[in-house]
């Protein structure tokens, strides 16, 4: 069998692209803290960020593709650590390009939504990219410099995501769910949009992109715009709790280190027409429901 190296196996999406049977792959899996355990993956401990172990992992593995998935992908992180973030995000993907270029071997990279300013969605491949943050602006180098380096990468810039969390990283809705058990207040934006999907489609549609796609950009968002208030009273529907636990806020409302953009949802027509196709929401959560 082949062998696929997938970076930050131990993170939420990592664990889920893991988690996704392989049939056609042998998978290995690094991770730099957290060791998780998931039947038919191999876990290798190394620090990205550092060339030469970054360098020893393609040397002891021999990869045949890549999916490097690891990031520091909290905004407010960023915001406050750039320099170490842009370690994480940029200086070790254009690292894993240039390893995959001397290999010349198949190269998808997770980017994500935030690249735009979200005032002008649905969000198409060609349309300018428009960070206003240090983790949107990260990403944008990332991609531009990959594609510099390595012009047969795949960049997949992910949307909100969501689902069963790994040991060691959750989605946003286990904090929904902790405080509806709790039957505490939550309180969720009405004005930030976005096209969410679930770790599993996500690892299907980046496992679709390894299969088809070369040297391109594809949005892998899910079919449904949706505000984080909807998104909450849609959980409290499928997991029965009442929707007076849930309040309408603004983003102005919170303060945040990294400025949030409004709007950044994805039209994936493209990766749809590859045969990516997300259940609807509801489908998703409905399917959740017993393991969460």
């Amino acid at each position: 069998m082949k062998k696929l190296l997938i970076t930050g196996a131990s993170g939420f999406l990592g664990y889920n692209v893991c988690r996704y049977p392989q049939k056609t792959w042998e998978v290995y899996g690094t991770y730099y803290r957290h060791k998780s355990k998931i039947n038919n993956v191999n876990f290798v401990k190394g620090n990205i960020v550092n060339v030469l172990e970054l360098q020893g992992i393609f040397s002891e593995i021999k990869p045949d593709a890549v999916l490097h998935l690891a990031a520091a992908s909290k905004p407010n992180y960023c915001q406050n650590n750039p320099e170490d973030s842009y370690q994480i995000n940029v200086t070790a993907s254009l690292n894993i390009a240039k390893l995959c270029a001397h290999l010349n071997i198949p190269c998808v990279f997770t980017s994500t939504d935030l690249v735009f300013n979200g005032l002008n969605s649905p969000y198409k491949e060609t349309d300018s990219v428009s960070p206003i943050s240090y983790y949107g602006e990260q990403k944008v180098k990332a991609e531009q410099g990959m594609l510099d380096i390595y012009p047969k990468t795949v960049i997949c810039r992910m949307p909100l995501m969501f689902g069963i969390p790994s040991p060691h990283a959750t989605s946003f809705i286990q904090f929904f769910l902790e405080t509806f058990r709790q039957g505490k207040q939550l309180s969720l934006f009405t004005d930030e949009y976005r096209t969410p999907v679930s770790g599993l489609t996500a690892a299907k549609g980046l496992l679709l992109a390894l299969d088809k796609a070369e040297g391109e950009i594809l949005h892998l968002g899910g079919k449904e715009r949706i505000s984080r208030y909807e998104f909450g009273h849609l959980m409290a529907d499928i997991f029965a709790f009442s929707p007076d636990l849930i309040s309408a806020c603004l983003q102005q409302d919170v303060a945040m280190s990294a400025p949030r953009s409004p709007d950044t949802a994805l039209d994936s027509s493209k990766a749809f027409k590859l045969g990516y196709n997300p259940l609807s929401l509801r489908e998703e959560l409905e399917q959740l429901k017993d393991k969460l």
